[in-house]
């Protein structure tokens, strides 16, 4: 018997995998949205001069042959899409049946993508404590907020689910397990933390995700099935997978190598949609599939 449940959304994340090029990114969404069958395009959105100290904006990239700038604020720079962009990026989605998304890094970038209204918005780890900014979000967006908790502490966890849930906003968040790293190895995945979000804090948010920075998809089929068998156990929905997503792992930037190509992000679209649907209890004893085989192979019935 299938569990009355909502599909899990695979998020293919291109972030600044587009190399700053529009006709990169479009072809990005299109191939995720039709060739592989993910549900969201999620992109980025800085304001470097913002986000960086002007000695950050203006140290060499640490390792030169990924930056696209003499500095690593150009190099930032170069890659970042204005709001415009990000309108013909929506418009894209539209076009191909695909959700837009993208993570903010800060209080400008927040301002302006709220302009957009799109479904949802993103808290990457590194800002998930930056407070004025979501504070922002929980003020003037009305959609989802997406929050992920890599590089994190159990307590700073905690404040920020409480800190939503203070503003009214928490059956707003998606709260993700995630390791901070690119790639990240098989055994800093931690897949058991899905549980302990689950736990704690899935009947007050409105899912849990995973996001993933490893490699292969064999993880990700792993973490569906943790979190719908705690959704079983009525410990809140178990709703997104993110992965980074590029069109050549080969390509020049830091995210590619943690990146599925499309053809990994077809098998991973494929394989949790299949998974999905065998993670169910039997509805009677003998289902009609075995009761041809039953019938004619099992001994001692007659």
């Amino acid at each position: 018997m299938a569990l009355d449940k909502t599909p899990v959304q695979v998020i293919a994340e291109i972030g600044c995998n587009h190399k700053g090029d529009m006709d990169i990114a479009k072809d990005l969404i299109r191939v995720a949205a039709t060739v592989c069958g993910a549900h969201v395009a999620k992109f980025q959105k800085r304001h470097n001069r913002e986000l960086l100290s002007p000695v950050e904006y203006d140290t060499p990239h640490p390792v030169p042959s990924n930056a696209y700038g003499d500095t690593y604020g150009a190099h930032r720079d170069f890659l970042e899409m204005d709001v415009d962009q990000h309108k013909e990026l929506i418009d894209t989605c539209k076009e191909y049946g695909i959700a837009y998304s993208t993570s903010v890094w800060d209080l400008t970038s927040a301002r302006e993508m709220t302009t957009l209204n799109p479904p949802m918005l993103k808290i990457p780890s590194a800002t998930n404590l930056h407070y004025d900014l979501q504070n922002y979000l929980c003020e003037n967006f009305a959609g989802e907020i997406h929050v992920s908790t890599g590089m994190s502490t159990g307590d700073e966890i905690a404040k920020l689910v409480q800190f939503y849930a203070d503003r009214g906003r928490a059956q707003d968040l998606v709260v993700y397990s995630c390791t901070s790293g690119y790639p990240v190895a098989f055994e800093d995945i931690c897949l058991f933390e899905i549980r302990t979000l689950m736990e704690k804090f899935g009947t007050t948010v409105k899912g849990i995700g995973f996001s993933g920075h490893h490699l292969g998809i064999a993880a990700d089929v792993a973490a569906l099935a943790i979190g719908r068998s705690l959704e079983s156990e009525g410990k809140g929905r178990f709703s997104h997978i993110e992965r980074h997503f590029t069109l050549d792992r080969t390509w020049k930037g830091t995210d590619h190598a943690a990146s599925l190509e499309p053809d990994g992000l077809r098998r991973l679209c494929r394989d949790v949609r299949n998974v999905d649907q065998a993670l169910a209890y039997k509805g009677q004893d003998i289902l009609p599939v075995e009761q041809v085989q039953r019938d004619k192979l099992k001994w001692g019935l007659s």
